[in-house]
């Protein structure tokens, strides 16, 4: 590979989301979680894409669940929330049909199922903003919130949702 910083910065240029995940050797689920209520996964809006709140579920099916900080080391809650952001990802493509449509990330807002004098909120929260850089490069930069409840559905360890924002599509502005 050439060092030339032309020629790398337009390697850099033709990296797209979808490109990465094969990179980072990142299959996602087919299809996203189904709701567990009266809402849809994901709603596009001007330009935008909201993401509803994702948990912790395996391609199997299995729900990640537990208190962290008692039953679930910060750790591995910060897996479980890479891996909400991986059902975040599929939810986004099965709408999109492809993550090269998103022109990036907004804003994350994180949910820990956590004891009460838990601190380690953002650490854990780390786990879906780092996966999304990995995905989304410079434009997977994020705001952020990240904290903890006391409880979530089914006793899960974490719940995010995520807004995202559209590439204009071609021959729009």
């Amino acid at each position: 590979m050439s060092s030339d910083p032309a020629t790398l910065s337009a390697n850099r240029a033709e990296e797209t989301p979808e490109s990465r995940l094969r990179t980072l050797g990142l299959t996602l689920p087919t299809r996203a979680p189904t709701p567990i209520g009266a809402f849809t996964n994901v709603r596009e809006v001007a330009g935008m894409v909201y993401v509803s709140g994702q948990g912790p579920v395996e391609a199997d099916g299995t729900l990640l669940r537990g208190k962290v900080g008692s039953e679930v080391t910060a750790e591995e809650a910060r897996k479980h929330a890479r891996l909400v952001a991986v059902n975040i990802l599929a939810a986004l493509r099965d709408q999109l049909g492809s993550l090269d449509r998103v022109k990036g990330v907004v804003k994350l807002l994180g949910m820990v199922n956590a004891v009460p004098d838990f601190e380690r909120h953002p650490f854990v929260i780390d786990g879906a903003s780092d996966l999304l850089g990995a995905v989304f490069g410079p434009s997977g930069v994020h705001a952020r919130s990240a904290f903890g409840v006391g409880s979530l559905p089914n006793r899960i360890t974490v719940e995010i949702e995520a807004i995202f924002e559209l590439a204009p599509e071609q021959g729009q502005p």
